[in-house]
Formats: structure tokens, sequence, C-alpha cells
């Protein structure tokens, strides 16, 4: 099948363009001499992260047990499940570590570290328990000094859970855009879990893993003293948000959306695309930085950026693209019905979640159709 036989829209990705990226971090990750552990939540494709595996990484990070399922399915084994995990889903990852699965879960209060210790001890298991830590006040996690870190490694010890180690993101590194500010939140996430962990061991506690990253951080650390293992999602196809990030370029952008041109609106140099916002989802994730592109920056059908075009509309089934300053008003003759129009996405997470497949296009221009999943 060629690109133009393709219904559309379509999540297109860019095989070239994923396998360097995913060379391109995995090299860093070996040279810094840390295992990597990508997280698969960008991608949800046993065909991409088998590519992941097969370039050195060691186990995966996933968000949902859904995920861990389906990878288990596929034959892996090593799982970190790196969202706090509640007692409606304790039976779910009991079933798989009884399959055979090495899951490991996260928690971050006294109360959660209570409930694992009570599950374990009536259903006779011991789960691998990582702590997470808050190294810049981004999300979930307990502070680095806290007292309540060692309150939840004895709530874990109290019912014989093996606590397995500590684990950060420093998902504040999104915001950031000089490789200075990246390299220094780079050194804050790891310095502030190592110490977490300095912390648990001075304790008498046990704590072999020290998990930190972020893509952003994953590319700009300088050092990782401390650390065991990265973890990094979205490096895996990038995006618009990662480009102005500054850890990528355009042409780094693996993942896109494939539109066709269904009419226009002349008078305001607008074109319009069967691609809205159920194809390329609502994040706007570029619009506080510095460089707004709408929806998406808008390229022609082989790839190459179109300067100046983004999507600045969508509704439901609807994009609306358009020429930054002054309307264009050659749209019609410039971009007839019909043609054929690549869209990078701000958030490459937030986009592939639209689609349940990918067409991926090889340097050959050969397609294959790589299934991905959804749900919890």
């Amino acid at each position: 099948m060629k690109i133009s036989e393709l219904s559309t829209p379509a999540a297109l990705v860019d095989i070239a363009r994923m396998e360097r990226n995913i060379a391109r971090m995995q090299s860093r990750m070996d040279s810094l001499g840390v295992s990597f552990r990508p997280h698969v939540k960008t991608s949800k494709c046993v065909a991409v992260t088998q590519a992941q595996i097969q370039a050195g990484a060691r186990g995966i990070t996933v968000s949902t047990l859904k995920e861990a399922e389906q990878f288990f399915s596929a034959g892996i084994t090593d799982i970190l499940y790196a969202v706090g995990i509640t007692a409606n889903k304790f039976a779910q990852a009991l079933a798989l570590i009884r399959n055979g699965c090495d899951l490991k879960i996260l928690t971050d209060s006294v109360q959660s570290a209570a409930a694992i210790s009570a599950f374990g001890i009536a259903n006779d298991v011991r789960f691998k328990v990582m702590i997470e830590i808050d190294t810049d006040d981004h999300r979930s996690g307990i502070k680095p000094e806290s007292p309540q870190l060692l309150e939840v490694a004895h709530a874990l010890a109290a019912g014989g859970t093996q606590l397995q180690g500590v684990m950060t993101h420093a998902g504040s590194s999104y915001d950031l855009n000089t490789p200075e500010a990246l390299e220094k939140m780079a050194e804050q996430e790891r310095s502030g879990c190592v110490r977490a962990a300095e912390r648990l061991r001075e304790a008498g506690f046990s704590c072999p893993v020290v998990s930190v990253g972020s893509t952003p951080t994953a590319l700009s650390a300088r050092k990782l003293e401390g650390v065991t293992e990265v973890r990094a999602g979205v490096y895996v196809f990038f995006d618009l948000v990662m480009h102005n990030v500054g850890v990528c370029e355009t042409d780094d952008i693996a993942l896109s959306v494939l539109s066709t041109v269904i009419g226009h609106q002349e008078e305001k140099g607008w074109v319009i695309v069967d691609a809205g916002w159920m194809a390329m989802s609502r994040d706007r994730g570029t619009q506080k930085q510095t460089t707004d592109f709408g929806y998406g920056q808008v390229c022609s059908a082989d790839g190459i950026p179109l300067s100046g075009y983004t999507m600045t509309g969508a509704n439901q089934e609807h994009g609306i693209i358009s020429r930054t300053g002054e309307p264009d008003l050659s749209i019609v003759s410039r971009f007839p019905v019909g043609t054929q129009l690549r869209i990078l996405p701000n958030h490459a997470c937030a986009t592939a979640a639209q689609f349940p497949e990918y067409q991926a296009l090889s340097s050959d221009q050969n397609i294959q159709t790589w299934s991905r999943f959804y749900g919890w």
C-alpha cells in the first residue's frame, strides 16, 4: 500500500526516524553507565517496544496494568507500573505476578504502603515496591528529606513487602528550554533521588534500585552517579513540545497524522482537512512555550515542514490550517481538495492515543500496520 491509498486521518510512524531516536537514547544511557527502562505508554505498541529492547533496553515502564498485561503476553516480563497503586488494582497485579511477571509497583504514602502490606499478608505474596520521590514539585511523590519516606518504608517492611528502590520523574523539565536549565534539572532529579536512597540505606533498608528520568533530563544529564536506571518515553517519537524544549529537531519527530484536504474558506485563507481534535487530541502543550504550533505543524505528504503553516483550529473531525501572519489567499491552488498533508503533534502520547493502529513507513516507502492498545 502507498501513502496515497491510506484512509485518513492515519497515524504515521517514520521507522527510520524512530530507530534513530532509539539508538540516540540507548547510546547516551550506555555512555553514562546506567540501565535504560523505556516508558512504553507513548507507543503502547509491541513492535515499537521490541525495537527498544533489541537496542539494549532492560525492562519497561508502563502507566496502566493493561499495558503490563499486553506486554507480558508478548513475552516481556520485567515491568515497572509507575503509577501509584490502589487497592482495587491489587488483584490484577497479583494475577500478573502469579503468572510469572516480574512486576514492580509504586507507592508514595503510608496509607498505600499499609494496604499493600495487608494484601500481601492475606494473599501470601511479597510485592516488589518502589517509593516515588518528588524532586521538582511537579506531581506526586515524597520529598527526599521528608520523615514520611522512612514511615512508608517501615509500613512496607511490616508486611514483609520487598522494597525494590526509589524512583522519580522530573516532569517540570518540560517547562524548560535551555541546555543550562535542563542540565541543572537533571542534576536536581539525580541528587534528590540518590539522597532518598541514602536515607533509606542509613535506616537499614535495602534500596537496590535508584530510578530517574524524563526525556529532557535523560538527554541532558552529565553524570548519573548513584543512579541505577533511567526511564524516558516520548523520545521514541518526539513531538513539538520536545522541539520547543530543545531536545529534538522537527526532522526527529517520528509520529505524524496524515490528513486530506476536504475544503477551503478562501477569503479567510483557511484549508480544511479531515483531521480534527479527535485525531490530533486537544493537547495544546506548545501554547505556553516560545513557539505556539496550534494543534500541530503542517508538512507536505512526504514529511517536509511547510514553514508558517499550522493547524490553528480544530473541531471534532475538521482541522483548520492557515498561515501565520497574512492569510494565504492562494490556498485553493496551493492545497487543492484531495491534497494529503502530514501534521506533526504537540504531544505524541496524546495524539497516538487517538488511534487503534499505526501505519509504519519504511525508508523505501513500504507500509506496515502496527496495532496499539487502549484502556486500563
